[in-house]
C-alpha cells in the first residue's frame, strides 16, 4: 500500500510539472507574439505601409482557420472517448487530428505561394518599383502607339491591354533580359539580341529615340551603342514585365486589392505619383517611397511563418500521441499527455485566429 501510494504522489507531482512546463511555454508563445504584433503597429507609425484588403488575401488561409477548428474538434472528442474508455474511437480521433493538422500545414505552403504570385514576399521587395521603372529611360510602341503604364494597368490608346496582346509583350521582352537565374536555376548572360522583324510590331523607345538593333545590338543614331546601366535598367525592366509588374511589387489594383499608407493616412497614386489628400507629395517623399521596403509584408510572413512552426512540433506531439495510444500508454486512467495536447492545439487555434484577425484588419 505504501510503495502504490508514494508512486501516486510522485505521479501527481510529475504531472504538475508537465501541466506547469505547458503553461509557461503557452506564456512565452503569448509574449513572443503580443511582441511582434506590438512591433508592427509601432512600425507603421513613420513609415510607408503596405495593407492587403481582405478580397486579396489568399482564400485558403481560410481554409486553413477551419482545419484548425476541426482539429480542435477531433482531438477533444479523442479526449472525450478515451475518459469514456472508448480506445478505439479515440484512435480514430487522434488519427483525424493528425490529419487534420497536416492539411493545415499544407493549406499554409498553398498560401505562402499565393502570396508570392501576387508579390508579397518575405524580404527583399519595395513598395514603388525603382529599379527599372518604365518611363524612366525606356518606353515601348506597339503597332505604333506607345505603351503606357498606370499603377500595375498597362494601357494602349486608353484601352488596357489584351491577354493576348501582354503576352506577346512578355515574350518580346524577355529578349532584353541580361542576368536570369529563373531558366533551368543556371545563371544567364545574354550578349547578342536575336529578334526577327524586329520594330514590325514592337519597338524601344530610349528619352524618346527610337533604337535598332546592328550586329545583335540596340543602338541608336543619338546616342549610338547603349552604356552597360543603360542594358542594366532594360533588363530591370524587361524582368518587371515579365512578372506583370508595374509601378508596384504587389500585383492588383491600388485601392481594391492593396493599399499604402503613410504616418497612418490612405494614400492615392495618379500621374504616377503618390498623393495625399489630392496633393502630390513632396519629390524627397516621393524619392523614399520607392526606397521604402514592404516592411509590412516581411511582418506577415514572419507572425505566420512562427506560428507554422510551432503547429509542426506540436504534430509531432500528436504522432507520439497517436503511437502511444496504439502501444496502450493512453487510458481512462492516465490520460495527462493527451489532456496536454489538447490544451495547447487549442491554444494555437485561439493564437492562429487571433493572428488572422490582426493581420486581416490592420495588415
Amino acid at each position: 500500500m505504501s510503495q502504490n501510494y508514494i508512486k501516486t504522489k510522485e505521479d501527481l507531482k510529475m504531472n504538475k510539472a508537465k501541466k506547469n512546463l505547458v503553461y509557461v511555454a503557452m506564456l512565452s508563445i503569448i509574449m513572443l507574439f503580443g511582441g511582434l504584433t506590438s512591433a508592427y503597429i509601432v512600425s507603421m507609425g513613420d513609415s510607408f505601409w503596405l495593407k492587403l484588403s481582405v478580397s486579396a488575401w489568399p482564400k485558403v488561409f481560410f481554409v486553413s482557420t477551419g482545419l484548425m477548428l476541426l482539429g480542435s474538434i477531433s482531438i477533444q472528442l479523442a479526449l472525450f472517448y478515451v475518459k469514456k474508455d472508448q480506445v478505439k474511437r479515440m484512435k480514430i480521433m487522434l488519427l483525424m487530428t493528425l490529419i487534420f493538422a497536416l492539411s493545415f500545414v499544407y493549406t499554409q505552403y498553398l498560401g505562402y505561394l499565393n502570396l508570392a504570385e501576387n508579390g508579397i514576399h518575405l524580404t527583399g521587395s519595395g513598395i514603388i518599383v525603382k529599379k527599372g521603372k518604365y518611363g524612366d529611360l525606356f518606353e515601348v510602341k506597339y503597332k505604333g502607339s506607345y505603351i503606357k503604364v498606370d499603377g500595375n494597368n498597362f494601357s494602349i490608346n486608353g484601352e488596357k491591354m489584351s491577354e493576348d496582346d501582354f503576352n506577346a509583350y512578355k515574350n518580346f521582352m524577355q529578349n532584353f533580359i541580361l542576368f536570369d537565374d529563373q531558366v533551368n536555376q543556371e545563371f544567364i548572360k545574354k550578349e547578342v539580341i536575336k529578334i526577327n522583324n524586329y520594330g514590325n510590331e514592337f519597338q524601344i523607345f530610349l528619352l524618346n529615340k527610337a533604337l535598332k538593333i546592328s550586329n545583335g545590338k540596340l543602338v541608336s543614331k543619338e546616342y549610338g551603342k547603349l552604356k552597360f546601366t543603360e542594358r542594366i535598367h532594360l533588363s530591370d525592366l524587361a524582368k518587371n514585365v515579365r512578372d506583370s509588374r508595374g509601378d508596384f511589387f504587389a500585383k492588383g489594383d491600388l485601392g481594391k486589392d492593396f493599399r499604402i499608407y503613410f504616418r497612418g493616412d490612405e494614400l492615392e497614386y495618379f500621374d504616377r505619383k503618390l498623393h495625399l489628400k489630392g496633393k502630390p507629395l513632396p519629390s524627397y517623399l516621393q524619392n523614399k517611397s520607392e526606397q521604402s521596403q514592404d516592411t509590412s509584408s516581411s511582418y506577415l510572413w514572419l507572425i505566420t511563418i512562427l506560428h507554422l512552426l510551432h503547429v509542426v512540433v506540436t504534430i509531432f506531439y500528436i504522432l507520439k500521441l497517436v503511437f502511444n495510444s496504439y502501444l496502450g500508454k493512453i487510458s481512462k486512467a492516465n490520460n495527462i499527455s493527451l489532456s496536454l495536447g489538447v490544451v495547447f492545439w487549442h491554444f494555437l487555434g485561439f493564437l492562429w485566429i487571433y493572428l488572422l484577425l490582426f493581420l486581416l484588419f490592420i495588415h
